[in-house]
């Protein structure tokens, strides 16, 4: 019994031993690898030699002094640059994004921005401060398109609503003599200036919302090809509704200034919600806002604003900012004036009785001018204004009963 014992004390004391001289041997290689003579540690890291281009491929950490520690690194141009970082193009890329132009064999007056490649940053109402071209992108996208056509679908919804809930104003009857409320060439004017706002109406709306509505239909494809095409149309169509819109000024400015009665008509909304309407002149308060706000001011606004997108002004720099400027202008302009001949339209045809007749024809009868503009039928009446102001070929004398359609 005592000797197997002693046995195992002598395994276990030799199993500790071999344990302790392990420990000891891992220790003393551990020691011997961290500290080293002098003469055994690695030597430095030696630069990196140039390769094509003068392009050095090194860890920027052992690069010293750091080329940000020079006095006017910030302010350092492509070249200067070059010289302590060959191959850093940063200074040219800066100046790119701060809109500086750079060299091109174009002429200034063919392409004043040919050395451009981004503008500057700029913030334009309703823009965060950005490039000129994304500031741009997000009013148009982010404004004028969805308010835009917000205000347009909302004047068609209450133009739809007043009309299935009031009808047509009015009188059906007639009677007495007839008068001419339009000499033909005030209508030739006026129906010149109405197809060519139609066709831009028409065109702009297409080119502005058509991918919402339009797009999903017929397929980006021929969307494209439409699109394309009217865009030719808009540009064509717009120079001559610039001069059919002085034109149209000019033939009905008379008839247009403010007269007796008008703020009278304003206050009461011209009798729209009662069962007589408010006496007029020849055009009530609501013809002249439309013709003061929407052929004179918004007018001129969309006519100015559409030449400089045509480059149709002489000795103007067109440039990106430029246009840009100038396409929201007229953007928010036509969607205004749109709105405003809208109402204008729904009162000249559907809206009231006998009104498109009288553009048509050029004349009305008596009972309607009492009804409508009864001002103007009492001076008709009266003599100060003559019944018929033209003189039409082969008519001796106008037909004595006429009923508006």
């Amino acid at each position: 019994m005592s000797v197997s014992t002693s046995s195992e004390r002598g395994r276990m004391l030799r199993g500790l031993a071999a344990s302790l001289l392990m420990c000891v041997g891992l220790v003393a290689g551990v020691s011997a690898q961290t500290v080293r003579p002098a003469d055994e540690a690695p030597p430095a890291a030696a630069p990196a030699q140039p390769g094509p281009g003068g392009i050095r491929s090194q860890n920027i950490f052992d690069v010293k002094p750091d080329a940000d520690q020079q006095k006017g690194y910030m302010e350092q141009n492509n070249a200067q640059r070059n010289q302590v970082q060959p191959g850093n193009n940063a200074p040219m890329w800066r100046a790119v994004g701060d809109g500086v132009a750079g060299y091109s064999s174009l002429p200034v007056s063919q392409a004043p921005e040919a050395g451009v490649l981004i503008q500057r940053q700029v913030q334009y109402p309703g823009s965060r401060l950005t490039t000129a071209g994304e500031a741009w992108r997000q009013v148009r996208n982010s404004w004028i398109v969805p308010y835009g056509g917000a205000l347009l679908l909302i004047m068609l919804g209450a133009l739809a609503i007043f009309y299935f809930t009031k009808g047509s104003m009015g009188s059906a009857q007639g009677g007495g003599r007839r008068i001419e409320r339009f000499t033909p060439f005030e209508r030739s004017a006026h129906w010149a200036n109405a197809i060519a706002f139609v066709l831009l109406a028409v065109s702009g709306i297409i080119m502005a919302f058509g991918r919402f509505f339009l797009q999903p239909v017929i397929g980006t494809t021929l969307f494209g090809w439409l699109t394309y095409a009217l865009k030719n149309v808009h540009n064509f169509v717009g120079p001559l509704f610039v001069v059919s819109v002085v034109i149209v000024f000019f033939t009905f400015v008379k008839d247009n200034l403010p007269q007796r009665g008008d703020l009278r008509w304003m206050l009461k909304a011209g009798g729209v919600f009662s069962k007589h309407e408010v006496p007029s002149h020849r055009f009530n308060a609501g013809e002249k806002v439309v013709f003061w706000g929407g052929v004179f001011f918004l007018g001129a606004i969309v006519a100015g604003s559409g030449l400089v997108l045509n480059m149709l002004i002489p000795g103007l720099l067109y440039d990106r900012g430029t246009m840009q400027v100038a396409h929201m202008i007229h953007a928010v302009a036509a969607v205004l004036m749109m709105t405003m001949f809208l109402l204008h339209i729904y009162m000249g045809t559907i809206g009231m009785r006998g009104a498109y007749k009288a553009m048509r024809t050029g004349y009305v009868d008596e009972a309607w001018a009492h009804e409508h503009h009864e001002y103007w039928a009492e001076d008709i009446k009266s003599g100060k204004i003559p019944a018929q102001r033209s003189k039409p070929a082969g008519v001796t004398a106008p037909p004595a009963d006429v009923r508006p359609a």
